[in-house]
């Protein structure tokens, strides 16, 4: 690959970056089921609800409630950081062409 395919890529890749609405995690729905006094729960139902897990640093997990709300907004945070992620990957590689010698 030329340099010049090299840099027209990585400038396509680069434009129209998502920024800021960005949001690394795992979106999960779990059931929660409370020990006692609850008929729903009580007949095995329980109630679902919406988690994002996040891993931090120190092998730590944090878990955030959602609302039902929420759903669609962390769906489409939780895309553009794997796009994000994609296309820095993609551009460094097309870096990589770019430290070699024009042929």
């Amino acid at each position: 690959m030329k340099h010049e395919d090299a840099l027209r890529k990585r400038k396509r890749l680069a434009a129209n970056l998502p920024t800021g609405e960005l949001l690394r995690g795992s979106l999960l729905q779990r059931t929660v089921r409370h020990k006692r006094g609850c008929p729903k729960c009580e007949r095995g139902q329980g109630h679902p609800v919406l988690v994002l897990t996040v891993s931090e640093a120190g092998h730590k997990t944090k878990q955030i409630s959602l609302r039902p709300g929420q759903k669609a907004t962390v769906e489409k945070w939780l895309n553009n950081y794997r796009e994000l992620k994609k296309r820095v990957e993609r551009i460094c590689e097309l870096n990589h062409v770019l430290l070699r010698p024009d042929p």
